[in-house]
């Protein structure tokens, strides 16, 4: 997944303005207890990092494409 599919997931989401605070404020256990931002400055893959988003905030299946 490219990073850019990576945010229109997110905003898609969570809206676009709110996307940026989940990103920035939610830290995820799956992340290593770190924020979606912080995880991808860690390299961390973006399809890793969206699927520990989903699993999170209980994304629907049908949502996760």
């Amino acid at each position: 997944m490219r990073l850019t599919d990576f945010w229109d997931r997110m905003a898609e989401q969570f809206g676009a303005a709110y996307a940026d605070s989940v990103a920035r404020d939610q830290v995820i256990g799956r992340l290593g207890n770190r924020t979606v931002h912080e995880a991808l400055e860690a390299g961390e893959d973006p399809r890793d990092v969206w699927r520990a988003v989903c699993e999170h905030f209980e994304v629907p299946l049908a949502r996760r494409h």
